[in-house]
């Protein structure tokens, strides 16, 4: 049995109106919906605005009389405003949502020709989101004016699915967003690949805050500029690419750079500073290694995140700025939560889409494509082709993928690498005896630090005359090693952490670098002199 054909549409206060019989002699789009000889329209739900009950009654008289089989129910849309999109929407989603639909045995049509183009665009939506379960019905009048020409109709199917070259398209849009943000490498490693198709639909359908993690060198803040070009293509951000390393904030500079001050703010404001989130309104702003902010300047970005507002500082007037925030760190900040270094609060903000980059180590199969990456841009950058031997590739590809590879610096030691193997090519070509040099010089840059030998102490040249000659061999080579941390410290403090980092734990009050003067004073020695033999 066949469906019966519902019709949902707005009356046309201009297009359908008419009183006298000259109306039948111009074309009326509700009216002609039920004059197609082959179409017989079952039901008609006709959406008019109390303003208009005059003629929505005359409506229903003619179109009686052209399809006598046609029922037509009035529905009252009570709006002030037809021209109010939140207004109508809102009228057309609380009748679609209370009406029954019964699509095994109706299909419905909904009518876009007449209303307002707020309430064409409204319809529209209740059909795209299947609040109305239907098709778009799209009418026009005959070419030439006749009475009784009900001119034609057009039915659209919203369901994408259904349309193969769209779906093609929209398939060759995601392939191409992929690419985009993976630089055109064909990486191959499966984790990566699916860490970045995820990634690639939350660029274009979010603007909420991104974190990303991972060690240093995997590719944070590229990833991260990359997405941002990617949204700058699609139209989805008006603004700048905005980046700041959070490692090189201190002190007043930190709120400063990021938030603006005001003149006179603290010494050195000589003039009004705008900040970086200001900087950064309506475009991207990628906070690397976030986990050395300081809990203040954290407090005041959660702010910023969730309201769009802050202080500068030495104001007492708040500001804003509509921007996407993308953090980076190579620190695990749920231990930096729990031992009290890092917000919670915050943390649960940014952490709603949270991406962990892996390691080159991780990504061996990765290695290749990235190194033929790199030469093509270096080619670009020089002018010069540069290509590896067929052995000369092997024989590196080998080392790159062994267990003797660590790339700890990852991404740019692996570009370092390949910079300097193109930069001494003779001829265009990478030979066995660059590679076999440049693993050398790669087995030298990842020598453990246990084989490194520590710098010696001279502890003649530091104690009082005779003083060295006195001493044990445990208090000499206890010694030796107090003073190349202290060497190696930038302040006595720090030194005493270092020195002192369990024991202190055990103690209710803790003053490690007074424990440290103390330990020097042993030996006649200060903070001072150490350090000035350093």
């Amino acid at each position: 049995m066949a469906k019966k054909n519902v019709v949902v549409g707005f009356m046309g206060t201009q297009l359908d109106s008419g009183q006298g019989a000259g109306r039948w002699e111009k074309w009326r789009p509700t009216i002609s919906l039920v004059q197609h000889e082959d179409t017989q329209i079952d039901r008609l739900e006709l959406l008019y605005t109390t303003r208009y009950e005059a003629l929505a009654h005359t409506l229903v008289r003619d179109i009686a009389g052209a399809s006598p089989g046609t029922v037509v129910n009035l529905v009252r849309i009570d709006v002030e405003d037809p021209w109010d999109f939140g207004e109508m929407y809102a009228a057309l989603y609380d009748w679609a949502r209370a009406y029954h639909f019964d699509p095994d045995h109706e299909q419905y049509w909904a009518h876009i020709t007449t209303g307002t183009h707020v309430a064409q665009i409204c319809m529209f939506l209740m059909v795209e989101s299947r609040f109305i379960p239907g098709v778009l019905l799209q009418t026009a009048p005959p070419k030439k004016q006749q009475a009784g020409n009900p001119g034609s109709y057009t039915l659209i199917d919203l369901d994408l699915s259904r349309y193969n070259v769209l779906a093609q398209r929209f398939s060759q849009a995601h392939s191409e967003a992929l690419e985009f943000l993976k630089s055109g490498i064909p990486t191959r490693n499966q984790r990566f690949n699916a860490l970045i198709e995820e990634i690639e639909r939350v660029a274009v359908r979010s603007h909420a805050p991104i974190l990303l993690t991972g060690p240093t060198g995997a590719g944070k803040s590229h990833l991260a500029r990359r997405m941002f070009e990617l949204k700058k293509s699609r139209h989805q951000v008006q603004g700048d690419f905005v980046e700041v390393n959070c490692a090189t904030l201190r002190g007043d500079g930190a709120a400063s750079t990021l938030f603006g001050h005001k003149k006179g703010a603290f010494t050195g404001a000589a003039a009004d500073r705008a900040g970086l989130l200001r900087t950064a309104h309506q475009g991207v702003l990628f906070l690397d290694e976030i986990g050395e902010l300081g809990l203040d300047e954290q407090a005041m970005l959660l702010k910023a995140v969730e309201e769009k507002r802050f202080f500068p500082m030495g104001s007492d007037r708040e500001v804003s700025s509509d921007f996407q925030l993308i953090a980076g760190t190579n620190r695990d900040l749920r231990l930096d939560v729990a031992q009290g270094r890092f917000r919670e609060d915050l943390f649960a903000r940014i952490n709603l889409w949270a991406y962990t980059l892996p390691s080159l180590a991780q990504r061996p199969e990765d290695i290749e494509p990235n190194m033929d990456h790199l030469l093509i841009r270096a080619a670009a950058e020089t002018g010069q082709a540069v290509r590896f031997n067929a052995e000369a590739k092997t024989r590196y590809l080998q080392f790159a993928k062994s267990a003797e590879a660590l790339w700890s610096g990852n991404f740019r030691d692996l570009s370092a690498s390949v910079t300097r193997m193109a930069t001494l090519a003779d001829g265009g070509r990478i030979s066995t005896a660059l590679v076999d040099a440049e693993i050398q010089r790669l087995r030298w840059l990842w020598q453990p630090a246990g084989e490194l030998t520590a710098p010696n102490v001279d502890l003649g040249a530091l104690l009082p005359v005779d003083a060295e000659s006195k001493l044990d061999l445990f208090d000499r080579m206890q010694l030796e090693s107090v003073v190349r941390v202290c060497r190696e410290s930038p302040t006595l403090s720090e030194a005493g952490r270092r020195l002192f980092d369990q024991s202190r734990m055990q103690r209710s009050v803790v003053n490690d670098a007074d424990r440290l003067r103390k330990y020097l004073l042993k030996f006649e020695l200060t903070w001072d002199e150490v350090r000035q033999q350093a």
